[in-house]
């Protein structure tokens, strides 16, 4: 199981040390998850652990006044962390120290002293320390093992979180999904609504989103895991305008055959396929009708799946 860390509560290092990757990992697309399978493969062909570095908050935060939206929150990207069998992950807080701190010092303090490193795993872009100034020639420069993992290309397109954020965004679920290796997904605590979907006959479990990008308002096909097993799901992103929604925009879930309290609970929901639009009916049968509708077919999706 990964285990996750602040920097003044890291663990004793071991013996044989740590091989360690470093960047934000936002999305954890095909290219970070080629750069963390070479990290996992390097730690067990020297008998050491394998680690990411990785940043609460995105660096643009700080270094341009203004982060991009987030596609996995630290939560869910050390969740695919784990997936890909790292062992430990240092969440780091990019403020004005760190900003500071020197490309030197953040090789021989951080990675070395602190985190116990003894070979690094770069992905092509990868930048560390004051004004950028560190990469993978620079550690070579001061002796470090060093590997350079390439960029991924997909379909000519190289796999980037900017090109996942903008697919995403724009509603290419498949674009993004081709991007990512898997089905874009967000993750979220349950948390209570109005129950108004269980009135209806389609009891729902409102998400409050970890600071996820989210694709445009409508209807989608998707699915999550409860008890070891995976469920179809309904999602329903917007404002709800037939029951007199207004303002805020709500995240639902209804998972067909599901009737259990999940409250507290945090669901990583996938989303496959986008059904419909969002849409105002002229009565609460007709909302029912077509909810129905869309529960038929997010089953039928999810069972080609």
């Amino acid at each position: 199981m990964l285990r996750v860390f602040e920097r003044k509560r890291l663990p004793a290092v071991p013996s044989d040390g740590r091989v360690v990757t470093l960047g934000v990992f936002d999305g954890v697309h095909l290219g970070h998850a080629a750069i963390l399978d070479r990290t996992v493969a390097r730690a067990k062909e020297r008998g050491a652990e394998s680690a990411v570095v990785t940043f609460r908050r995105h660096p643009k935060r700080l270094l341009a006044g203004k982060e991009p939206p987030t596609i996995t929150s630290l939560e869910h990207r050390c969740l695919l962390f784990e997936r890909r069998g790292i062992d430990l992950a240092l969440a780091l807080p990019f403020d004005e120290e760190l900003r500071d701190t020197s490309a030197d010092d953040f090789l021989e303090t951080i990675l070395r002293s602190e985190l116990g490193a003894r070979a690094l795993v770069f992905g092509h872009d990868a930048r560390f320390g004051k004004d950028r100034r560190g990469d993978a020639a620079f550690a070579r420069e001061r002796g470090w093992d060093v590997e350079v993992v390439p960029a991924v290309m997909v379909g000519g397109t190289r796999a980037s979180s900017g090109a996942v954020r903008a697919a995403i965004a724009e509603g290419r679920l498949a674009d993004a999904a081709a991007l990512l290796g898997r089905a874009p997904s967000l993750l979220g605590t349950v948390v209570r609504g109005d129950g108004r979907g269980r009135s209806l006959g389609f009891g729902t479990a409102n998400l409050d989103l970890h600071h996820e990008l989210r694709p445009p308002r409508g209807v989608y096909a998707g699915a999550c895991e409860l008890n070891g097993r995976e469920r179809a799901a309904v999602v329903n992103i917007g404002v709800r305008p037939t029951v007199g929604g207004a303002g805020a925009e709500t995240f639902e879930v209804h998972l067909p055959g599901w009737s259990d309290d999940l409250y507290g609970r945090h669901l990583e929901v996938r989303l496959f396929e986008r059904i419909r639009d969002e849409q105002r009916f002229p009565s609460l049968d007709a909302l029912k009708a077509q909810i129905a509708r869309d529960v038929a077919r997010a089953l039928e999706i999810f069972s080609r799946r």
